[in-house]
């Protein structure tokens, strides 16, 4: 399974943004991951759907798109407008949505991801195993950038492709929160393969930072 660097921009200049943008994908990164949090499912606030349109009138990366926000099912259709190709939401944050939310994001044209947080069993995510196109399994608490990895996800990751596997699905996992060029292949081990990277991408050469990440040398 082909490994996929989706740097998030939660750790870009926003002062150079386009220009970092562009470097993403001049990096080999084939994704571009942008958080959406609102204050509430999470306490931080980040951007929103004026920041995604304009940058995607300039890019054609693949928008790996991550709510962290309450009701998801309300703007399903709106970040499908301006330009998600992947929208991801938390199963925590769609209480009785679930399915409705998975359904109304394919029928948007967009891939359809969900998102555990680390307190959340894997087992919470059996019925919908065979209904998403990714599982993202947070490695941190969600909401900040800058955080460690924690260790137990490690083996939520494994468990999560074991369960993937014994059902004959090959679902992308990705995980998200803490992941740097030391301990990557912990992650791609257990089972995980789209790497989110935030300050492991944007803090200091983008190039060489994603070149470092995939295991390639310039």
């Amino acid at each position: 399974m082909e490994m996929i660097i989706s740097p998030s921009i939660l750790a870009a200049d926003f002062n150079i943004l386009g220009e970092q943008i562009q470097e993403v994908k001049r990096s080999g990164a084939k994704y571009l991951h942008i958080d959406v949090m609102d204050g509430m499912f999470v306490p931080s606030i980040s951007f929103g759907m004026p920041v995604i349109s304009s940058i995607r009138k300039q890019s054609d990366l693949f928008f790996d798109v991550h709510l962290m926000i309450v009701e998801p099912l309300r703007y399903v259709e709106e970040f499908a407008r301006i330009g998600a190709d992947l929208i991801t939401f938390h199963l925590e944050a769609a209480e009785g949505q679930v399915e409705e939310t998975i359904n109304r994001i394919h029928q948007a044209g967009c891939k359809a991801g969900i998102s555990i947080k680390p307190a959340t069993p894997v087992e919470a995510l059996l019925p919908w195993l065979g209904k998403v196109d990714l599982i993202l399994i947070m490695t941190v608490e969600p909401g900040f950038g800058g955080q460690k990895y924690i260790p137990a996800s490690t083996e939520k990751i494994r468990e999560t492709r074991r369960l993937l596997t014994e059902r004959g699905l090959s679902t992308d996992i990705e995980v998200d929160g803490g992941i740097t060029a030391d301990h990557i292949s912990l992650v791609t081990e257990a089972g995980a393969n789209v790497i989110v990277a935030g300050s492991a991408v944007f803090r200091g050469s983008i190039t060489e930072n994603v070149h470092r990440l995939l295991g390639q040398r310039q």
